[in-house]
């Protein structure tokens, strides 16, 4: 299974003349960004100075992104053949914000993230194989198969847990930072979320605590623009939703989540003020879900011409035309292609020859050292 390259080249070879649709307005932010698919992740509102990465560590993402990509695509497939039980949801052009954000941390540094989390998993350092077998609920995943595709967790990586419930990550991630704080230590954590999170009570009590107590926690929405199947215009009351956590007191932007380079960028700017004392950082990343909600999803609820546009700027494509602008081939970039091909086809292999677990496993991993028979 080779990655689609879902994508029409751009009409321009540069990689700054993207179409701007929103007009400017009188305080130097364009109008509106937030809610509305209209808007191409390109056109995000903030200026951000962006340091270009170095060649050789843009093809280590560029084989992150595909590995991330033809994974998901092969669960995908999975589910479609009944192999995968329960709701599994897919981050199909996601992958940017995921990877930018772990390249830019440390090791010990910590995540949270949603449901929608198989990108996290990897971009951190999760094995495909152990990863595909977890979500297929075999015992050579991670969690022994018992957490399944929406509690990706692996703390010897940092990964501290997906979460099935709406915004539920938030406040563990600034439990975690507030230990960091309590400890004297440099460790950040990240937390993602969708915008569909944003109006949860407890969004806004963790926004309070965190800016309140300088914790050093970033905030990361992956803006798609969709909760669930519900367009985000629907349902918010403001147009740019990264400017009303200002009122928390806290520093925000918004970026083009599509692009590599920006998401790194901007979480390292968010890391540093963290690390420094400066307090949590709200960092939103426009972006565009190319799957459904989950798998079986219809999509009744948007055109395919919406998501045939949304395609010409999703992130493997935006990372290829970075590649051959620095002057990389199409034949590496097509090995890459080609290689993480044969290897996702290895891992759905390793998973699918992982046996069941034994029943005698169910009660344990339940409550701290029930392992060992204790209560």
């Amino acid at each position: 299974m080779k990655p689609a390259d879902h994508a029409p080249e751009a009409a321009t070879t540069d990689e700054a003349a993207l179409p701007a649709t929103a007009e400017p307005r009188s305080d130097g932010l364009r109008n509106p960004a937030s809610i509305t698919t209209d808007v191409l992740p390109s056109d995000s509102a903030s200026e951000l100075v962006v340091p270009a990465l170095p060649t050789d560590l843009l093809l280590e993402m560029y084989r992150k992104a595909v590995t991330i990509r033809l994974m998901e695509e092969a669960l995908l497939a999975a589910a479609e053949e009944g192999q995968i039980g329960g709701a599994m949801h897919t981050a199909i052009g996601h992958e940017a914000n995921a990877i930018g954000a772990a390249y830019a941390l440390r090791p010990g540094d910590y995540v949270t993230c949603t449901y929608r989390g198989h990108h996290h998993g990897l971009a951190w350092g999760m094995d495909p194989g152990r990863a595909i077998a977890e979500v297929m609920g075999r015992s050579d995943g991670f969690a022994k198969g018992k957490g399944g595709s929406m509690h990706f967790v692996s703390p010897e990586l940092g990964m501290m847990g997906a979460n099935g419930i709406v915004a539920a990550q938030v406040p563990h991630a600034a439990g975690l930072a507030l230990a960091s704080y309590l400890r004297g230590e440099e460790r950040v954590a990240i937390t993602f979320f969708g915008d569909g999170a944003l109006f949860q009570g407890v969004m806004h009590e963790t926004f309070n605590m965190a800016s309140k107590w300088k914790l050093p926690l970033i905030f990361y929405c992956e803006n798609n623009r969709y909760s669930e199947m519900t367009p985000i215009w629907r349902t918010s009351s403001i147009e740019d939703i990264f400017l009303f956590p200002r009122a928390y007191g806290m520093a925000t932007v918004q970026i083009d989540g599509n692009d590599v380079e920006v998401v790194h960028a901007a979480v390292s700017e968010a890391a540093e003020r963290a690390r420094t004392g400066s307090g949590p950082t709200f960092i939103e990343g426009i972006t565009y879900r190319l799957a459904g909600h989950m798998a079986g999803d219809l999509e009744t609820y948007r055109p395919p011409e919406e998501v045939e546009r949304q395609q010409t700027y999703e992130p493997l494509t935006v990372l290829r035309r970075k590649l051959r602008a620095r002057g990389v081939d199409e034949d590496q970039i097509a090995e890459i292609d080609e290689e993480v091909d044969e290897k996702i086809d290895e891992a759905v292999a390793f998973a699918e020859n992982s046996p069941w677990p034994d029943t005698s496993e169910t009660y344990l991993d339940v409550f701290a050292g029930s392992a060992s028979g204790g209560a």
